[in-house]
């Protein structure tokens, strides 16, 4: 879970346009923006190695601090440059503690399945629900022991304390173990014919 909350420094922004962000990039600074409901957005400016070694922590809760004001938020999109992949914008959503949001939240598998078995992920992200201070990094399943043909479906899973899975499908496969078709050898029945078609002519 993550329950640490990010503490980033910054300070209202009032320029706006491309020709003031590149300025602000240059000066190490990513601007930012703050939506709460139907309230006017707060825009911000904010450090750039800080923030950028934050948005690296999945559903992380964020302090942002800015002229004597702070507001207790989530990142909800971040735009990325094509080529160099620095981080150039962020929006931020606001939320209140005790407020319950929804968040998606990538899926990992642990554990061996038995044999020649993989698992295979069929869903990478899951939609859930859960206290803003409690939200999950990840959905870890374990799949040591299971055999070819098994599957973990949504009705399976175990969510943590305070978390509820958002799914349409309660009988959706999220992940399933089989063996791999270059794992499970040659096919020597079909193999047979050819081998006596080739013996045949050989003999002729």
């Amino acid at each position: 879970m993550a329950n640490n909350t990010v503490v980033l420094e910054g300070s209202l922004r009032t320029e706006f346009g491309k020709g003031p962000a590149r300025r602000m990039r240059a000066a190490q600074e990513i601007p930012a923006t703050i939506y709460a409901g139907g309230e006017q957005p707060i825009y911000i400016k904010l450090p750039q190695k800080e923030t950028t070694l934050a948005l690296r922590l999945t559903n992380a809760l964020f302090t942002l601090n800015f002229d004597g004001q702070s507001k207790l938020a989530v990142a909800k999109e971040v735009q990325k440059n094509p080529v160099k992949r620095t981080v150039e914008h962020v929006d931020f959503y606001e939320v209140r503690a005790g407020e319950k949001i929804e968040v998606e939240v990538p899926v990992f598998v642990e554990g061996t399945p038995k044999g020649a078995a993989v698992a295979f992920v069929d869903i990478q992200e899951l939609k859930v629900r859960a206290d803003v201070a409690n939200l999950p990094e990840k959905i870890v399943i374990n799949v040591d022991g299971l055999v070819d043909g098994s599957k973990v479906y949504a009705k399976d899973l175990q969510m943590p304390e305070g978390v509820e899975l958002d799914v349409n499908d309660i009988e959706e496969s999220i992940v399933t173990v089989e063996v791999p078709e270059e794992a499970a050898g040659p096919n020597l029945e079909a193999a047979a014919p050819e081998a006596t078609a080739e013996g045949a002519a050989e003999a002729e």
